[in-house]
């Protein structure tokens, strides 16, 4: 199973991230956490890297009947989207299939919302893509 979903977008990096976060807001996810991480590396490594940001994504609804099924839920939340230059130039949009992830979980209630979550995560990483 492959633990995430990718498309290259026609889109510069910044407007990759903003077209990210609108699409990710019009299926109820708002963004919790954003790591820049091309920054990060360059503060405690003095590396350069490619631009790289993580957002972390939560959708409340979602979130909040997960944590009613499973209370140490939050330790695999929220789930990450990535928009990032690759090194050929390209700018590239992932969303985690929180389905993947959530696998480790024993709980055969989750797999129903794991699934909704994951489907909803690569509908907006298609559409940042598709609507280039």
């Amino acid at each position: 199973m492959q633990y995430g979903h990718s498309r290259v977008v026609d889109l510069s990096y910044e407007d990759a991230l903003k077209r990210t976060e609108a699409e990710l807001k019009e299926r109820g996810f708002g963004v919790l956490t954003e790591i820049d991480v091309k920054a990060t590396l360059k503060k405690k490594l003095d590396e350069d890297i490619n631009n790289y940001k993580i957002l972390g994504a939560c959708n409340p609804p979602y979130a909040h009947q997960a944590l009613q099924m499973e209370q140490e839920l939050g330790l695999l939340l929220p789930c990450n989207v990535i928009v990032y230059t690759a090194d050929n130039g390209e700018t590239i949009v992932s969303s985690v299939n929180a389905k993947a992830m959530l696998s480790v979980v024993d709980n055969p209630e989750m797999d129903e919302v794991a699934s909704e979550i994951t489907n909803m995560l690569k509908e907006a990483v298609d559409a940042v893509a598709d609507n280039a």
